[in-house]
Parts: structure tokens; C-alpha cells; sequence
């Protein structure tokens, strides 16, 4: 069994609001979770209006599966959200027997 681990902070240099935040934010981990099958949740960074950050699993037979899904997930939000600035990413496949 393989995880992979990803961790992104994102940037959303146009909001104003933790309400706008939210909204973006909703609207990433939906669209992650519906053409990944990935678990994702906000993990750091609540209380900013601008930055969140997002934690991101899956799990896998193969190892090469799961670091391909982890960069194809970094590479969607770069690409369908350009309203979105990445500030850092963190990619981890840990093999478990």
C-alpha cells in the first residue's frame, strides 16, 4: 500500500473576505474530490483572508500511481485556477506494508 501526501499553500491575492476565501477554497477540494477521488481538507492557515493551505491524500497499490495523482492535483489548481497563486507545495509517497 502506498499514501501520497501533499501539502499546498495557496494564495488568493484578490479576496477581501474569509467568506470569498471559503468559497474558492469550497470549490477547489470539490472539484479535487469529484476527478481525483482524493481526500482534501484545509489545514492551516484558517484565519487568513489571502493564504490557505490545503492537505491532500490518496491512497494506491502502486507508488508511481500516487506521486501521479499527487502532481497531477498540484498541476489542475495551477491550471484551472488562475485567480490562484501557488506560494509552495510538498509532495510525499510513503510505502506502508
Amino acid at each position: 500500500m502506498n499514501v501520497g501526501i501533499c501539502r499546498i499553500e495557496i494564495r488568493i491575492p484578490e479576496n477581501h473576505s474569509l467568506k470569498g476565501k471559503r468559497q474558492i477554497v469550497k470549490s477547489i477540494i470539490a472539484r479535487l474530490q469529484n476527478r481525483y477521488s482524493v481526500s482534501v481538507a484545509e489545514i492551516d492557515n484558517n484565519e487568513l483572508w489571502q493564504i490557505a493551505t490545503l492537505g491532500i491524500s490518496c491512497v494506491s497499490n502502486h507508488r508511481r500511481h500516487s506521486d501521479t495523482i499527487m502532481t497531477s492535483v498540484v498541476n489542475f489548481i495551477a491550471q484551472n485556477y488562475p485567480n490562484v497563486e501557488l506560494l509552495n507545495y510538498k509532495v510525499e509517497v510513503i510505502s506502508v506494508l
